[in-house]
């Protein structure tokens, strides 16, 4: 781990400073944050992270399923799912967008960062 750059996308203010504040605790360089699909490719065109931390209800017209979709077919960047959703029909959808990780709500710091380093290694 040297400082790779993550982009959280989350809508919900206080889980994302969680998670910005975790990321960095664990040595992680959080290089934006995004409430929405739009948001989140527009900080991908332009902070090239090398990784995305995705929930999967966001706000706005796409869900995190299908932004991670476009993320890993037109940049090739890891995503991991961090949600509070494991219902069989979301689990389905996500397994579709051929996930680089999956963690669920509320996690602790060893999770998120167990999760990051196997999809930097692949």
């Amino acid at each position: 781990m040297s400082g790779e750059k993550i982009l959280i996308v989350e809508d919900e203010d206080i889980i994302a400073r969680v998670e910005d504040w975790r990321l960095k605790n664990l040595g992680y360089t959080v290089c934006g944050r995004a409430t929405n699909g739009a948001e989140a490719m527009e900080l991908v065109v332009n902070k090239k992270p090398d990784v995305v931390l995705m929930d999967i209800n966001i706000k706005g017209d796409i869900d995190g399923i299908e932004t991670a979709k476009m993320i890993k077919k037109g940049f090739n960047i890891p995503v991991i799912y961090v949600t509070s959703h494991s219902d069989g029909a979301t689990i389905v959808r996500a397994k579709e967008s051929k996930p680089d990780g999956f963690i669920l709500k509320p996690f602790e710091d060893n999770d998120l960062r167990v999760a990051i380093e196997l999809a930097l290694s692949r």
